[in-house]
């Protein structure tokens, strides 16, 4: 009797131990993907590495919500004529589309500190790639412990998230003209990535997602953004630039259904 009640316990902790090791396995993947995703992004290009110098990234540890991650970079330099970060380029190695935006920068942002939210599929390294006006690579990384957040349903229902389709938001607080001035531009948008499952429907919800950001000052270009399916439902970029100028800060946005949605702000 005593020896079958030791079995049954042995056999139980093996149980979960092997559920343990599973899905630990499951959570990061075996082999290292950076090495091939960055010949299929930047091709033979150097990249330095740990460029911790140059750039700063930000991203919990463990993200509360997957589907909603929040990633800041910032430069320690700030941009000039001369030298300045043309590209920021996001990666996060284990989503199902690892390459994840792409910002294109104006020198006269100053320092960057650019801010978004991400979809984390799982366990991964969330990278920022700056590449410099000379075509220099320089790299800083993050792990997140995320899992899920690519098929995660979103927030609202269908009907909902179309009512509001478009609906955009250029929040800042009263600037001064020749100080940094941070804003954030939000637009409602489902950002589906055609990994999400329908319950009603029991299909997959086709891709619908916005492309690009495109915001400008007085006509000229602050931050052009090229956007993939790892941003998150109701996408938004939070920055910082210095009006040198009173005039206007504008945000045109373009889904892959090709809709323009535009929003402005005077200072």
């Amino acid at each position: 009797m005593f020896n079958r009640i030791i079995n049954i316990l042995l056999t139980g902790l093996t149980l979960t131990l092997l559920s343990i090791s599973l899905s630990t396995y499951a959570a990061t993947p075996s082999e290292p993907l950076w090495p091939s995703l960055k010949t299929a992004y930047f091709g033979d290009k150097a990249i330095r590495e740990e460029a911790n110098d140059l750039l700063v990234i930000e991203a919990p540890k463990r993200a509360e919500d997957a589907a909603i991650v929040p990633v800041t970079v910032k430069s320690l330099m700030p941009q000039s004529s001369d030298k300045y970060i043309k590209n920021i380029h996001i990666v996060v190695d284990n989503n199902p589309e690892p390459y994840s935006a792409n910002f294109h920068l104006s020198p006269t942002l100053g320092l960057v500190d650019i801010s978004t939210r991400m979809r984390v599929d799982q366990y991964t390294f969330v990278r920022a790639i700056a590449e410099m006006n000379d075509g220099s690579l320089h790299m800083v990384s993050r792990f997140v412990k995320a899992s899920g957040g690519c098929s995660a349903p979103a927030g609202k229902d269908a009907a909902a998230a179309l009512a509001r389709l478009g609906k955009m938001q250029i929040r800042m607080r009263k600037p001064t003209i020749g100080e940094p001035t941070q804003a954030q531009v939000i637009v409602s948008h489902p950002n589906y990535n055609g990994l999400q499952f329908d319950q009603k429907s029991r299909l997959y919800i086709d891709a619908h997602y916005v492309k690009n950001i495109n915001i400008t000052y007085n006509g000229d270009s602050l931050i052009n953004v090229d956007t993939g399916i790892s941003i998150s439902e109701d996408p938004s970029i939070r920055f910082t630039f210095t009006p040198t100028e009173a005039g206007t800060l504008k945000a045109d946005i373009t889904d892959s259904e090709g809709q323009v949605f535009s929003s402005e702000k005077q200072i």
